[in-house]
């Protein structure tokens, strides 16, 4: 699912300001591949030219933050995005789906058991759309971008945006579009993948 193209912008800013109209959160998704199921590795991935779509019944995360980006596509196309970063984070119950040309769409599941979550650290999400229910420790909001502290190392944004952070984050149905993810590690247990000829989605 990696692009051969120009990767994601991340980490930095166009926007003076990053007006956010609710206090968004943060999820974790993206360009899962198989070589994951066995154990935490390293991982870095984007997806370009298209958006994907995340699910999950719950996220916790600590060390929040989140600002003001933008994507580029494989094609040069720029397109805003909310930046959200966390230095640990765990998912229950999730799902990712990506729609390729022609309605064939890759379906991934993991951590369906409670007790047996998905698993990240230091994650860097470019996300255009995110819903659900939120709850957050010690959130600051408004917070120069630039000297954001709480999220994992080098995750700010350019001097004199829109920032915010918080000790930790819950979200619940939690549903997700974005531009493209990375981790430091990434633990998928209990690991599905299917292709389906109808466009399956996680959500509509």
């Amino acid at each position: 699912m990696n692009s051969a193209h120009a990767p994601m912008a991340r980490g930095r800013t166009r926007w003076r300001r990053f007006a956010l109209v609710t206090v968004p959160a943060v999820v974790l998704a993206g360009g899962i591949v198989l070589g994951m199921a066995d154990g935490a590795i390293a991982a870095s991935f984007a997806v370009s030219g298209s958006t994907f779509k995340v699910s999950a019944d719950q996220l916790v995360g600590n060390g929040f933050v989140q600002y003001g980006g933008i994507a580029v596509d494989k094609a040069g196309k720029q397109h805003p995005v909310a930046v959200s970063g966390m230095r640990s984070a765990t998912l229950t119950n999730l799902c990712q789906s990506v729609v390729a040309p022609g309605g064939i769409s890759l379906i991934i599941r993991a951590g369906t058991e409670k007790d047996h979550p998905a698993t990240a650290t230091n994650l860097l999400i470019d996300m255009s759309q995110l819903s659900g229910d939120a709850s957050f420790t010690n959130i600051d909001i408004g917070a120069d971008a630039s000297m954001l502290k709480k999220g994992p190392d080098g995750a700010v944004g350019q001097p004199g945006g829109f920032g915010q952070q918080a000790d930790s984050v819950t979200i619940n149905g939690l549903h997700q579009v974005a531009w493209s993810t990375s981790a430091g590690t990434f633990n998928l247990n209990g690991l599905d993948l299917h292709v389906s000829l109808t466009g399956e989605q996680c959500f509509p």
